[in-house]
């Protein structure tokens, strides 16, 4: 594309036109070659203003910048290169890069997923849904990045637009007309997503997580709830909340530009007495005479004067409000009812989410990604309700992120279980022992007995150790992740492959 076209499409401040083709767009100077034009922006960590010059270096043809400095720099040293000064550097890159891919954007229909909890999940059994209902898609999230049946790892939950708008594109080659992804709060919050046109929002729920970040829950909510106004793109036409939520409020408020909004709870707890839901609403979609089972789910779905039976393979109160998420979006995305439930049977879960372990020697070992107080809560609860025997539960807090959720875990995981078992998780540039030392405040308020080993396969051999027939053992914090970030760099490490090294150690 030439340099002078794509500006057209890039809110500038100032410019200099050149007579170049741009053929890619890079944020990071290492992935650059010759024909690229550079997105030089400030960022919390870095400012990749510095890295001007070694774009350069590797052929460079284009700038753009949000640092007058650098910007008349370029003008004096490089005059034959195209050179912007803009604002706003983020939109910028998105931008340009929609301008240049020819806006993959625009010819996928974008469902996305934003909460705390059970983004991953219901982004995941949406994407099923509408493979099932013969829609080409494109998946990105936490655990995978799907692109028509090709899957890719996933470096971040929600990447810089540069990224997500090339998996668009690659999207679209193949035929895709369907794209689903998970927006956490600080994609939405620093507007890695703008310009992306989104059909339909979703909402799971707010618990706390990312005060590190955000500072407050008022914060932190605020930058969810963007997803219902729209990113540097119009508000989505859809939107789909979870009225048992207390932040649904906000949501509701937040979605008030959308032409469609359906809302999904269960039973019992549509009302302003459970979880603050909205007063006197009653949830577009509701599951009610929910079944839980070790093997599965069933509930009656109820939505107007229709009921339809739902159900799953998947386990959990929590996962039937992911999959009434899924459901309803899909359902907003024009997948008749009826074939939402029948497909509903067959949704296969996540994997490291509530994924068992096999063994033969009687135990349930569970590996979970949950990592926040109210997660951690919704793990052992289901366990509580599914167990035969003791539940122990193995957590740990991970290093450089919100502090206050430490002793708040460490409370949650002795209230509910009949053993803890305290370690490491991704500890970072933290001494693992004083993140520790913060969750054992609140886990030794609750007097229940505790292990405290930092070295989490060490500690993982430990808990299943201590695990008899009948037992529970929840592996807590990881789930699909296969590396331990710690200060000296990441190193490999399995959830699940640990617990099935002991497991066969143990004949099992």
């Amino acid at each position: 594309m030439r340099w002078d076209d794509a500006l057209n499409e890039v809110r500038v401040v100032e410019c200099a036109r050149a007579a170049v083709d741009v053929l890619r767009v890079e944020y990071d100077s290492r992935r650059v070659a010759p024909g690229a034009a550079f997105v030089a922006m400030r960022g919390g960590s870095t400012d990749g203003n510095r890295f001007i010059r070694a774009a350069l270096e590797q052929g460079a043809v284009a700038v753009v910048t949000d640092s007058r400095e650098a910007y008349e720099l370029l003008l004096r040293e490089h005059p034959k290169i195209g050179a912007a000064l803009v604002e706003h550097g983020r939109r910028a890159l998105a931008e340009l890069t929609a301008a240049v891919l020819g806006h993959p954007e625009r010819k996928l229909a974008v469902s996305a997923v934003t909460g705390t909890n059970g983004k991953t999940t219901t982004a995941f059994l949406l994407e099923q849904i509408l493979r099932a209902a013969d829609r080409k898609t494109v998946l990105m999230g936490t655990v995978e990045t799907r692109v028509v049946g090709e899957v890719r790892e996933s470096p971040h939950t929600t990447p810089e637009s540069r990224d997500i708008l090339e998996v668009f594109a690659d999207g679209v080659r193949a035929g895709a007309s369907e794209a689903v992804m998970e927006m956490s709060s600080h994609a939405l919050d620093q507007e890695r997503v703008w310009g992306i046109p989104v059909d339909v929002a979703v909402f799971t729920n707010l618990t706390q997580d990312h005060l590190d970040y955000h500072g407050t829950m008022e914060s932190y909510a605020r930058a969810k709830a963007r997803l219902f106004e729209g990113v540097g793109a119009p508000a989505p036409r859809a939107a789909v909340i979870n009225l048992n939520d207390s932040a649904s409020r906000l949501m509701m408020q937040s979605a008030q530009d959308c032409r469609e909004v359906l809302t999904y709870g269960v039973g019992r707890h549509t009302s302003a007495t459970d979880h603050g839901a909205i007063q006197g609403e009653q949830p577009t979609m509701m599951a009610v005479r929910v079944a839980l089972g070790v093997a599965g789910t069933s509930f009656e779905l109820r939505t107007g004067n229709r009921t339809y039976e739902v159900e799953s393979k998947l386990v959990g109160r929590v996962n039937v409000e992911n999959l009434l998420a899924a459901i309803a979006a899909a359902h907003g995305r024009g997948v008749p009812l009826e074939d939402c439930v029948r497909i509903a049977a067959e949704l296969k879960a996540v994997p490291g989410r509530f994924e068992t372990v096999r063994n033969q020697l009687g135990i349930t070992v569970v590996v979970d990604y949950a990592h926040t107080d109210d997660a951690l809560r919704n793990l052992i609860s289901l366990a509580r309700g599914v167990a035969n025997g003791q539940v122990i539960t193995l957590f740990g807090c991970g290093g450089d992120r919100d502090r206050t959720k430490r002793p708040k875990m460490g409370k949650v995981a002795g209230e509910g279980s009949d053993l803890v078992v305290l370690t490491s998780d991704n500890p970072r540039s933290e001494d693992p022992n004083a993140i520790l030392k913060e969750a054992l405040v609140g886990l030794r308020a609750t007097g229940t007995e505790c292990i405290v080993e930092p070295d989490r396969a060490a500690a993982i051999e430990k808990a299943i150790c201590a695990a008899h027939s009948g037992d529970i053992v929840l592996i807590a914090g990881k789930g699909h992740e296969k590396v331990q970030i710690l200060r000296d760099g990441t190193v490999p490490f399995d959830d699940v492959a640990v617990a099935s090294a002991v497991l066969r150690e143990l004949g099992g």
